[in-house]
């Protein structure tokens, strides 16, 4: 997924290179995919933004609806198989190479350079990867666009695992988005996982193992 900016904001790109935040959501859940998102954001930037983990709820939603009208985006998810296969790592810096692949379509235009949130980035860990980056450790609280890419990475998670709760409604998707809560846990051992569920990690592979 990819947000369109105004023909304004394209206009002030001119020839780059720009610098784009970059976050993921969704690395430690037993469940779903992890997402990744890819902000430039225009100027003035939108109010509230800050680490996603630690606005309330309200605030990260009102925040996301002002990221999106004003702000250029890409978004990047990459599912179960694809974690089971690569592993959670390499499945997050795929997810970050989707999200800034999709940012540049946005804004039609390549010549980018990246922040990423944390002490590694996906430059020379992921091939699809090819635009300069500086990891920013705590960097969703300490650089606005890493902040706001923090906001889209998670509310558009969240809002997948509502929609998974519904289709898989014992597991309470919809409150622990997935993360091996008390009530999350209770529920594999009593239903066994789903095919949501990452098998390569441990305590899916030992519930199934059980079963």
């Amino acid at each position: 997924m990819q947000g369109t900016p105004s023909c304004d904001f394209c206009a002030e790109l001119g020839p780059g290179p720009f610098i784009a935040g970059v976050d993921e959501a969704g690395r430690g859940p037993l469940a779903g995919p992890v997402v990744a998102a890819a902000v430039l954001l225009c100027k003035p930037r939108p109010k509230g933004i800050g680490d996603s983990k630690k606005l309330t709820a309200k605030a990260r939603g009102e925040a996301e609806t002002r990221i999106r009208q004003r702000c250029a985006f890409g978004i990047g998810v990459v599912e179960v198989e694809d974690i089971d296969r690569l592993n959670i790592f390499g499945a997050t810096m795929l997810a970050m190479s989707l999200a800034m692949e999709r940012l540049c379509e946005a804004v039609a235009n390549h010549d980018l350079a990246a922040l990423i949130d944390g002490n590694l980035t996906p430059q020379g860990r992921c091939e699809r990867w090819r635009w300069d980056a500086t990891p920013v450790v705590g960097g969703d609280g300490r650089e606005p666009a890493i902040g706001a890419a923090s906001i889209l990475a998670k509310q558009y998670r969240d809002r997948l695992m509502a929609e998974a709760a519904a289709e898989h409604p014992h597991y309470g998707w919809e409150r622990n988005k997935g993360y091996g809560s008390k009530e999350h846990m209770e529920a594999l051992r009593r239903h066994g996982p789903t095919p949501l569920h990452r098998r390569s990690f441990a305590p899916v592979a030992q519930m199934e193992m059980a079963l």
